[in-house]
């Protein structure tokens, strides 16, 4: 089952705008590199930096709860550390989220964005070497175009992948294959992955990306065309190795790998 890699994106913070790559290093046993590395609190969310452990996504200011997210376009530059900002009606925004002073800027500059959402006072959370995924185990995401084109004809609806917010968009897969392969090996690139499991929507995928506005029930669509709301899948790397667009992503074997 042969594909490649179409599209790279990470999130550097959860929920956040998806940044797009041409190539990445995925690392054995390890998370996508700097994706979702920071979370804003929308009030405490008895996040323990000292201790990162797993919460659910509704703590944070996450595009399920926020469509108001989306209007926030960010970039972050890994080597200083600096968020660059933007939003309509909003000063733009710079500021380093490595020191205390520039993550409580943004905080501060998001507060009137999400307006009635916030809950209590935002806050940007951090651990070193933490990624605040969805899912505890859901170390690196892969989406098949294919299944987002097959939904788009049962709909009749265009679907921006983006809603679906995958680090790893892959051309050449059939249809929906992709949901049978828990615990089958992949190429990916030089590096080789195991799938963990199939990725379940959430009303995150409702948000236009572009609009910020909920314009489509993606997981009733799922659920009224194929019994089921996945999309994309879980892989867990299990040998390190560069990942490039245009590179393979293929699954050598067909049986599971114990």
């Amino acid at each position: 089952m042969t594909g490649h890699i179409a599209a790279l994106y990470r999130h550097p913070i959860k929920g956040f705008t998806p940044e797009q790559l041409q190539s990445a290093q995925l690392t054995a046993g390890a998370a996508f590199p700097c994706d979702r590395l920071f979370a804003i609190e929308n009030g405490p969310s008895g996040f323990d930096p000292a201790a990162p452990a797993y919460l659910p996504k509704q703590k944070f200011t996450v595009l399920m709860s926020i469509a108001e997210v989306a209007k926030a376009r960010t970039r972050y530059d890994e080597a200083t550390g600096v968020l660059t900002a933007s939003a309509e009606g909003r000063p733009d925004f710079a500021g380093s989220l490595h020191e205390s002073a520039g993550q409580e800027a943004f905080a501060a500059w998001l507060t009137p964005l999400l307006g009635e959402e916030v809950r209590g006072e935002l806050k940007v959370v951090q651990s070193p070497g933490y990624h605040f995924t969805d899912h505890p185990l859901g170390h690196v995401s892969i989406v098949n175009l294919a299944s987002i084109r097959d939904l788009e004809a049962r709909t009749g609806r265009e679907i921006d992948p983006l809603r679906f917010r995958g680090n790893i968009y892959v051309e050449g897969w059939p249809a929906w294959a992709e949901n049978e392969w828990t615990e089958r090996e992949l190429m990916v690139g030089f590096a080789r992955a195991k799938v963990f499991k199939p990725i379940v929507r959430c009303a995150a995928t409702h948000v236009n990306p572009t609009t910020a506005e909920r314009d489509m029930d993606v997981v009733k669509a799922l659920f009224d065309n194929y019994g089921h709301m996945n999309l994309g899948i879980y892989v867990h790397v299990t040998q390190s190795g560069p990942i490039a667009v245009g590179d393979a992503c293929t699954t050598p074997t067909m049986e599971p790998v114990r």
